[in-house]
């Protein structure tokens, strides 16, 4: 799944248009100023934004099932691969570090 400029209006669009999010609804709240309602106003559109790409998220896995997830073997190969080359890495290092003096005059 992509994410492009479209996408992210669409769901800003969507989000400050949702009928609970609001100016009106914020200031609604008892007890805040109007500092505290613009910063509630501010999260409940994070919120919704955040759902909102949860949900096309979802909605996108469950159109394409098989989204390309590399398997478990090549995890394990990638895995085995990379110690190897940490192992021998760090073998040469040791040998080097042990015999550094009487390699000097070679």
């Amino acid at each position: 799944m992509k994410h492009t400029a479209a996408r992210t209006r669409r769901a800003v669009v969507q989000a400050t248009t949702h009928p609970h999010s609001g100016p009106d609804t914020a200031s609604r709240a008892p007890g805040r100023g109007r500092q505290g309602a613009r910063t509630w106003a501010r999260a409940n559109r994070a919120v919704l934004r955040l759902t909102t790409h949860v949900q096309d998220g979802l909605q996108e896995a469950a159109r394409r099932p098989d989204r390309g997830d590399i398997s478990t073997t090549t995890v394990i190969i990638w895995v085995a691969a990379v110690t190897g080359a940490v192992l021998i890495a760090g073998t040469i290092a040791v040998v080097i570090a042990k015999y550094n003096g009487q390699l000097n005059g070679l």
